[in-house]
C-alpha cells in the first residue's frame, strides 16, 4: 500500500507532528503542501494542516479538495488543548472537506502548538470584543508554547497506526 503525508505549517508545530507520523506510517512519502505530488497514486494519505479560523488553512484545503475516492486521516496543530470544544469542531470541519472528495476517513489527531507571536498581537488589537485577553485566553496561549511536545509526537505515531490499520482492515 503506497502512504503519502502531506502537511502545511506556518511556525514548524505542523512540519514536527508530520514527521512523527511520517515515521510511524514508514515506509511513506513525506511532502510538503507546497511539494505534494499527484495523490492518484497513494492508497493511504495523512494529511496535516495547521489552523486557521477554525478551518484547516488556506493551502492545505486547496490540497485536500485535489484528493478523491482515497483512504485519508487528519492531523492538525492549533493554539488549544485538543479536548476543547473548539478543537473538535475544527477536527469536524477538516473531515468534512475531506468527504466532499468522496474520500473515506479513518480519523483526526489534534495536537496543541505555539501560536505565532504576531497572531497573538493581531487578537489583542483587533479582536477585544470578540476574543478578549482573559486571563484564561493568556494562560492556554502560554501553554500552548510549551507544545508540540514529545507526547503530542507520541499519540500522534500511536493514532496513525490505529488509523492505519482500520483503513487495511
Amino acid at each position: 500500500m503506497q502512504k503519502l503525508v502531506v502537511y502545511s505549517s506556518w511556525t514548524g508545530n505542523t512540519k514536527m507532528i508530520a514527521e512523527a507520523v511520517a515515521e510511524a506510517l514508514a515506509p511513506c512519502d513525506l511532502r510538503s503542501v507546497d511539494d505534494a505530488p499527484d495523490s492518484s497514486a497513494y492508497d493511504f494519505i495523512a494529511v496535516g494542516y495547521w489552523v486557521n479560523k477554525g478551518m484547516p488553512d488556506v493551502a492545505c484545503q486547496q490540497f485536500m479538495a485535489t484528493v478523491k475516492n482515497k483512504k485519508v486521516a487528519l492531523f492538525g496543530t492549533l493554539g488549544v488543548d485538543p479536548s476543547h470544544d473548539h478543537a473538535k469542531d475544527c477536527a469536524r470541519k477538516g473531515e468534512d472537506l475531506m468527504r466532499e472528495g468522496g474520500n473515506t476517513v479513518y480519523g483526526t489527531v489534534l495536537s496543541q502548538g505555539k501560536i505565532d507571536p504576531k497572531v497573538i498581537e493581531a487578537m489583542k488589537e483587533m479582536a477585544q470584543d470578540v476574543h478578549p485577553m482573559t486571563p484564561e485566553r493568556i494562560a492556554r496561549i502560554e501553554a500552548a508554547n510549551s507544545h508540540p511536545d514529545a507526547e503530542d509526537c507520541r499519540r500522534s505515531k500511536k493514532a496513525f497506526v490505529e488509523f492505519f490499520r482500520a483503513a487495511t482492515a
